[in-house]
């Protein structure tokens, strides 16, 4: 609901759709149809002291009489719970999902209207986790994705995998990005050691995403780090 209070607000302030989804960092047609439920549930710029997040939610997607949202249409409704924890898969869209929603409802949502559909109700949702994050204070690496496929002999074609590093520090997002062959502890230490050379310092912390290269045993309070991985970060 904070979002849809920025995106009316702005609305009222006389910035366009695409300069308000550009603020936003949501798709336009998830901003007008944010402004048309607004305008439909008859509510106005600046909202009645005390309307609650609850209450403006309610107003926004209030039921019609005969128990359908307004504006829905009667269309088997994919489960967008589901929709967005399947996203956090590895190698699956929206796409997917689609081609697999319309396989089981061919008379479902075209492909348009269920991204924007999904969009609607993926910005209702609440941010779960805020960090602030000082400067120097930490340095988050690991591998990134599936690696990328490097031809190594141009007369035959021969390609090899090449797994790519990333580095960013939190305060500023600067990036470091670094080829290896591996993800082994060799690789693993020449990455970092490129990563401080092309930053010029030291962060206070070294925060790898458990990576087994790096974590023995992974714990909150007492985790078990690779003694060469620990021995480096020690020394610098």
């Amino acid at each position: 609901m904070r979002r849809v209070r920025d995106v009316i607000r702005m609305k009222a302030a006389g910035l366009p759709s695409r300069e308000i989804a550009r603020r936003m960092g949501a798709a336009p047609s998830t901003v007008r149809l944010t402004i048309r439920r607004f305008e439909a549930a008859g509510l106005s710029w600046p909202l009645p002291d005390g309307l609650t997040d609850a209450a403006l939610e309610a107003r926004l997607f209030a039921k019609t009489g005969n128990g359908n949202r307004q504006g829905h249409r009667r269309i088997a409704e994919p489960d967008w719970a589901a929709v967005h924890r399947e996203l956090k898969r590895k190698h699956v869209t929206l796409s997917i999902l689609w081609e697999e929603y319309i396989g089981a409802e061919p008379g479902g949502y075209r492909y348009s209207r269920f991204c924007e559909l999904y969009r609607a109700w993926e910005g209702r949702l609440s941010v779960t986790m805020r960090q602030a994050h000082a400067a120097g204070d930490k340095l988050f690496v690991d591998y990134a994705g599936d690696g990328v496929p490097v031809v190594v002999d141009r007369l035959t074609g021969e390609r090899r995998t090449a797994q790519i590093f990333v580095a960013v520090l939190g305060a500023s997002s600067f990036t470091y990005a670094q080829a290896t062959w591996t993800q082994g502890l060799a690789d693993w230490i020449s990455a970092h050691v490129g990563t401080l050379a092309a930053i010029d310092g030291v962060p206070a912390l070294l925060v790898p995403d458990n990576t087994k290269v790096a974590v023995i045993k992974a714990s909150l309070y007492d985790p078990q780090i690779n003694r060469t991985y620990a021995e480096m970060a020690a020394h610098y």
